[in-house]
Parts: C-alpha cells; structure tokens; sequence
C-alpha cells in the first residue's frame, strides 16, 4: 500500500516548482522586462507568465483551493502533524532516493529546497487526518483486510548465502575439490568467481527469499543447511555456482493483534486514496470558493 500512497504524492511534489513561478507572475504582472531573446527578438516576463497561467495555472490552483480546504478542515477539527511525524515521513521518503544527500541533490536540481518537500508532506499527512473520522474505518474492516492481505503482514523464509559463479562445469570442480581439500571459501571466491558484484566480499549475496535468485539456484540454496557447500556446482542461465548457505530465517505467519495498528494505517491510505477525489468534490461545494480563472 504504502508505494501507491508514494505515487501519489510523487505526482504532487512537482506542483510547488510550477506554482512557485505563477505566483512570481502574477506578483510582477506588470513587469514586461525581458527574460531572453532569440536573434534580437526578446521573450518578456509577462509572455512567461501568460504561458504558465494558461498550461499550468488551473491545476496549480485547484491545489491550492484543495490544500487550503485541508488546512481549515484542520483547524475545524484541531488536528495538526506533529514535528516528529514530518520527520519520520521525510526520512522514510529520503531513504527511497538512497539517503538525505541524494534527496537533496535531486531536489536542487529541481531548483526546491527541503522546506518545499516538507510543506507538501505536512499536507499529505493532514489529508490523512481529517478523512479519518470521515472514513469511520471498522474492527471488522480491518480484520478482512488482514485476512485478504495476509502474506504481506508475515515474514518469509530467508536464506544468507555467498556463491562462486564460474564459468563452465570443469572449473566449477576443480573449486569444489579445493575447498574439500580445506581451502577457504571467501578466498577462493575472490580468485576464481566471475560476479564482480561479490567476489572481494567473498561471494557474499547476503539475505533473500523466494523469488529473488534464479530458480535452480534458489531451490539448492533453501534446501541446504547452515554452514553447508554445495557438493555439486548449481548450474543457471549466468554459469556454475558453489554456494554457501551461512544464515536462515525461518518464516512466520502473521498475526492480527501483532500488526493490527499496522493494517489499521494499510486499510486507512487504502480507502483515502480510493475516497480522496469524491471528499475534495464534497468539500468543494461546503466552501465559498472564488476562483478567478474558471470564474
């Protein structure tokens, strides 16, 4: 659920770039300065600001009339996103672009700053806040939608494995009668191994489960024990592998009251986002909303 919330709010992070300029538009309206010419001929502010008002000035200000609805439902209410819930939604959304600095890297490039990205969360976390009550989510709904939704509320089987990948079956041998000879794995690995993703790290591919390896070599893996090489090369589409299994995870079922606040907040960005279209359009019509570009 949480990557559908992500696209959803994506879509919107690009919103403040394109209202940033409107609004300078409209604020120097009377200035016709020139911004740039081609071969003499010069392009004004004023041509500028017509452009983006005409593409893009609708939609941005329909954002605006939706944010401001947010922030005086808000108020109605006395709800309000705390400093630690803007902090963990923003390190959360960090981690996905790699880290802080890789965030803000992007964000320049976009000519935004962290006090744009944050505004915009603060938003999408008060959206969440004033359709809760709206929404008048059930113990009944929520225990269908664990039900429904099980397997992604459990954890699966988990392997840690390091592998050599050679390139035909005799080399592949001649690894596995030196490491019954007593060589060393993670040695080994970083003279023969083909996989220069791994090979100085000792082959390691660290953790995965089902459906993340090639099948042939994910089935032996699995079925090998803690501490075991495989006996015989593992053959797949990449070439031979010696694997070493070194951890396990075993999987666990999901249990409701263990995760409950967890589908709790699932099922809530569930139904907000299938609902937030039709809520907006009801709000709409409670407000005395003037808007001088559709008016």
């Amino acid at each position: 659920m949480k990557n559908n919330n992500l696209k959803k709010f994506l879509k919107g992070m690009t919103l403040p770039i394109v209202a940033t300029l409107w609004l300078v538009g409209c604020s120097n309206s009377n200035n016709s300065s020139m911004i740039a010419s081609v071969n003499g001929e010069e392009i004004t502010e004023d041509e500028l600001n017509e452009t983006l008002t005409t593409q893009y000035g609708t939609e941005v200000l329909d954002t605006l009339i939706t944010n401001k609805i947010i922030e005086l439902e808000a108020k109605e209410l006395g709800v309000s996103v705390s400093e630690e819930e803007l902090q963990k939604e923003y390190d959360e959304y960090a981690s996905r672009y790699g880290g802080e600095d890789a965030l803000l890297e992007l964000l320049d490039s976009y000519g935004m700053d962290v006090d744009d990205v944050k505004k915009d969360m603060e938003t999408y976390l008060l959206t969440f806040k004033v359709m809760e009550d709206d929404l008048g989510i059930t113990e009944e709904e929520i225990k269908t939608y664990f039900e429904e939704n099980k397997e992604t509320y459990g954890k699966a089987a988990e392997v840690e494995a390091s592998h050599i990948l050679v390139e035909d079956e005799t080399t592949a041998q001649e690894v596995i009668d030196k490491l019954n000879a007593g060589g060393d794995f993670a040695e080994l690995a970083k003279e023969y191994s083909t996989d220069t993703a791994n090979n100085e790290d000792g082959g390691n591919l660290g953790y995965f489960g089902t459906g993340e390896m090639a099948e042939a070599f994910e089935t032996a893996a699995f079925a090998m024990e803690v501490g075991e090489v495989s006996s015989e090369p593992v053959e797949t589409e990449y070439g031979f592998h010696i694997i070493k299994v070194t951890d396990k995870i075993e999987g666990k079922e999901a249990v409701f009251d263990e995760v409950k606040d967890t589908v709790y907040q699932d099922l809530l960005a569930a139904k907000v986002n299938e609902q937030y279209s039709t809520w907006v359009t009801e709000k709409m019509s409670e407000y005395d909303i003037v808007n001088k570009l559709t008016d």
